[in-house]
């Protein structure tokens, strides 16, 4: 959750009067008012809304929902200009190998608005980017430069600029160790080789992301008027999308909005402000809501949350990244209706609730786990084919049983077939922190047969780890839980086990899962540099012999 300041004076002049109705508006909007003072209103955006972090969207989407400028707004694009590119080299491919990038022109900058700009982008690099590590975000003067622009890798002692708010020049790696921004993110370009930069036509550097601009080139001033806007990092869709949000806030700074083409293998042309279209029921919608609405009310509906509506078809902004599926619609149709006008009313039916039995018994496991200072973990249900089975050295003709997701709007694109692959994944992410690390996950895996059949499986993994110590975990949880298990050896085993030291399972004359461990080349896929021994076994025998 993200709190951003909105200059009151402003809000009161395009927007309306703020008084108790009006706070309550914001409210219902789903941004609740934190504080107001004399010349600010504070009000708190939950992360699924980042196009809400800026003044100038928040204000197209509030008056929307107050019924004052209902309806999808367009925005008018202007096609790449002579030079309008950015060259992106190979090198930039191991430290951050995408970019989506855009001109706009005619601003009208004060103070004010600078203000905004510094904001939008801090707030987008704190949620989104996660911390920068997912995006970095760069607006610069664009007087300042010559184009095209060039993004491309150097060794840290090649790249030499004066950092903002800095009088004089420094190496990138100087930049880490001695800027005070480039001291709190070195950690994002720590062990790399080379360091991303962006380079106009005349060699100067405009930025070292996504760490910081130059002074010369990235400072934004009350006499800029027209800027270059660049974002980069490693997943271009989501670059789109926040670039759109970004562009849009400058429009609606009456900047006219013009393409950059991204001259590389697979040249591209951004930004693409091309809405996406939804399929909506009104059946659905009054089934899931509990009302009755007619589809000229589901219409006015929809328009006030800024989308388009025609026919049953929803046309989505260029710049909402929550809307996925046709229930995140029916969640905009909620808080447009009101969730004050919302009746509740008591089920006709009489039930007696009491504890799922399974669920006490994955209580007591994790209880038991923790006790011997293991780390329980969460993870989606969602995966991807290369984490679920290229890196866990499973070729491509034993990819089977595995349940894809239609038209997914992510990378994560199949339902996951176990948990190990997602412990080695947290893992990963974490090989710059403490040692030993013990972490564990019970949770649901999937698997196609005849049809998709669902059930509860238990991982564990300790790093760094081997055979005998994960053995003594296992065996320990059993003991605690009053189950009798024994292990034998194993010939038909996963293929990120190591043969020899590894072994099945047994409950009952029943194989439940596998410990042992991970084999060196799986780790090298993973860049773990710890051994580690897991294991993972299916709950649904012991639910059946605890129940």
């Amino acid at each position: 959750m993200s709190v951003i300041n909105l200059n009151k004076k402003q809000f009161e002049k395009e927007i309306g009067k703020l008084d108790e109705k009006m706070q309550d508006r914001i409210s219902m909007f789903g941004t609740p008012v934190e504080e107001i003072s004399e010349d600010e209103i504070q009000i708190e955006v939950f992360p699924n809304r980042p196009d809400l972090l800026s003044y100038q969207g928040f204000k197209r989407s509030f008056l929307a929902f107050l019924g004052k400028k209902t309806g999808l707004k367009k925005y008018k694009i202007n096609p790449p200009e002579k030079n309008y590119k950015v060259l992106i080299d190979s090198s930039v491919n191991e430290v951050r190998p995408y970019t989506a990038c855009a001109i706009v022109k005619g601003l009208k900058l004060n103070n004010e608005r600078i203000k905004e700009l510094i904001e939008i982008q801090e707030k987008l690099h704190l949620t989104v980017g996660r911390k920068r590590k997912k995006i970095a975000i760069g607006i610069y003067p664009l007087e300042k430069i010559k184009l095209p622009i060039t993004f491309k890798a150097l060794e840290p002692d090649k790249i030499k600029f004066i950092p903002l708010e800095s009088n004089r020049e420094m190496s990138g790696l100087q930049i880490l160790q001695r800027h005070p921004t480039g001291r709190d993110y070195a950690h994002l370009l720590a062990g790399k080789a080379k360091f991303p930069i962006f380079i106009d036509a005349d060699k100067n550097i405009l930025s070292m992301p996504p760490i910081i601009n130059s002074q010369l080139t990235g400072k934004i001033t009350e006499k800029t008027k027209d800027v270059f806007v660049e974002c980069s990092g490693f997943d271009f869709e989501i670059l789109k999308k926040c670039l759109n949000i970004i562009v849009t806030g400058l429009a609606d700074m009456n900047g006219k909005i013009y393409q950059m083409e991204l001259k590389s293998k697979k040249s591209k042309t951004t930004p693409d402000l091309t809405t996406e279209k939804l399929k909506i029921n009104l059946e659905n919608v009054n089934k899931l809501l509990g009302l009755t609405l007619n589809e000229k009310q589901l219409k006015q509906l929809i328009e006030k949350m800024g989308h388009g509506y025609e026919k049953g078809f929803v046309e989505i902004p260029s710049w909402r990244t929550d809307i996925l599926h046709e229930v995140d619609l029916i969640e905009d149709v909620a808080i447009a209706y009101g969730y004050e006008n919302f009746i509740p009313e008591i089920p006709k039916i009489s039930t007696i609730g009491k504890e799922n039995p399974e669920e006490i018994i994955k209580r007591k496991i994790s209880e038991i786990l923790v006790g011997v200072n293991m780390l329980e973990v969460s993870n989606y249900h969602l995966t991807n084919k290369k984490d679920q089975f290229t890196k866990m050295g499973i070729q491509k003709t034993h990819e089977k049983n595995f349940v894809e997701i239609e038209n997914s709007k992510t990378d994560y694109t199949i339902l996951r077939k176990d948990i190990t692959h997602y412990l080695l994944k947290n893992l990963s992410e974490n090989i710059d922190s403490e040692y030993p690390q013990a972490i564990f996950e019970i949770g649901k895996v999937f698997r196609l047969d005849d049809k998709i059949k669902e059930s509860e499986k238990l991982a564990m993994a300790i790093t760094p780890g081997n055979f005998t110590e994960v053995k003594q975990v296992l065996e320990y949880l059993f003991k605690m839980i009053d189950i009798r298990i024994k292990l034998i050896e194993s010939e038909n085993f996963p293929p990120h086990f190591i043969e020899g030291r590894v072994a099945e399972i047994i409950l009952e004359n029943k194989k439940i899962g596998f410990v042992g461990e991970i084999h060196p080349k799986i780790l090298k896929n993973w860049k773990i540099k710890m051994p580690v021994a897991i294991f993972e076994i299916n709950l649904g025998d012991v639910f059946e012999r605890l129940e």
